[in-house]
C-alpha cells in the first residue's frame, strides 16, 4: 500500500510539474506574440465563435458579453484605460475607489465593446501592416471592416508592451476612443458629486444596461 502511494505521489508530482511547464509556456507563447498577431488572432477566434452561433449573430447580448469577456478581456489593461478616462481625477481617487472605478468602466466598456463585435461579425477584416520597430513598447494596430457599397470602418487598438504580453489600453472605432469619449461626462459627474458620485453613477448605468439586455433576450 506505501509503494503504491508513493508511486502514486510521484506520478501525480511529476504530472504536475509537466502541466506546469506546459502552463508556463503557453504563457511565455503569449506574452511573446507580436501585437498585430495577437489582434488578429483573438479577432478571428471571437469572429468564428460569433459565425457559429445563431443566437449572437441575431444580437444575443449577454452571449456577446460572456464571449468578449472570456476571449478578450485579458488582453486589455482596465486600469490604464479607466485612468486615462477618469483623467485629473484620478489621482484624487483612493485606492478602494480606484477598484472600484476600473471594475465598473471594465463592465461597461465590455458591454458597449459587444455590440460592436457583433455589428461587424459578418464582415471582412482587412488586417494592416503594423508600423513599429521591433523596440516600440507602445504601437497602434489597424484594422479596417470592410462594407460592400460603402466606406471602410477603421478600428484601432492601442496598445502596450507588458511583462504579461500586449495589452489594449485604447480601442477607436470610425475614429473615437471608447475610453476618452467618456472623459468630459466623467468630468462633469465628478464635479458635481465627486468621485463617490462617478461611481454611482457608472453601476446605475451597468444596471440599465444589463436590465436592457434582459428585456432584449425576453422578446
Amino acid at each position: 500500500m506505501h509503494t503504491a502511494t508513493s508511486d502514486y505521489c510521484r506520478r501525480a508530482g511529476f504530472g504536475a510539474i509537466v502541466l506546469l511547464a506546459g502552463l508556463r509556456a503557453l504563457a511565455a507563447a503569449a506574452a511573446d506574440t507580436p501585437p498585430d498577431v495577437l489582434v488578429k488572432t483573438v479577432t478571428q477566434e471571437v469572429l468564428g465563435v460569433i459565425a457559429q452561433d445563431k443566437e449572437l449573430q441575431a444580437g444575443d447580448r449577454q452571449k456577446a458579453i460572456a464571449l468578449v469577456e472570456e476571449k478578450m478581456l485579458p488582453h486589455f489593461n482596465f486600469a490604464r484605460m479607466t485612468a486615462l478616462a477618469v483623467s485629473t481625477n484620478w489621482d484624487k481617487s483612493s485606492p478602494e475607489q480606484k477598484k472600484q472605478l476600473i471594475e465598473e468602466f471594465k463592465n461597461l466598456l465590455v458591454r458597449t465593446y459587444a455590440s460592436s463585435i457583433t455589428a461587424y461579425w459578418d464582415k471582412r477584416f482587412d488586417y494592416r501592416p503594423l508600423r513599429a520597430s521591433p523596440a516600440d513598447t507602445d504601437v497602434t494596430v489597424n484594422v479596417r471592416v470592410l462594407q460592400p457599397g460603402t466606406q471602410a470602418v477603421q478600428i484601432e487598438y492601442d496598445m502596450e508592451k507588458t511583462p504579461a504580453g500586449w495589452k489594449v489600453w485604447d480601442v477607436r472605432i470610425g475614429g473615437i476612443s471608447l475610453v476618452i469619449n467618456y472623459r468630459t461626462e466623467f468630468a462633469n459627474v465628478t464635479r458635481d458629486s465627486g468621485i463617490d458620485g462617478l461611481i454611482r453613477s457608472l453601476v446605475a448605468k451597468n444596471k440599465s444596461l444589463e436590465r436592457a439586455a434582459g428585456e432584449a433576450g425576453k422578446k
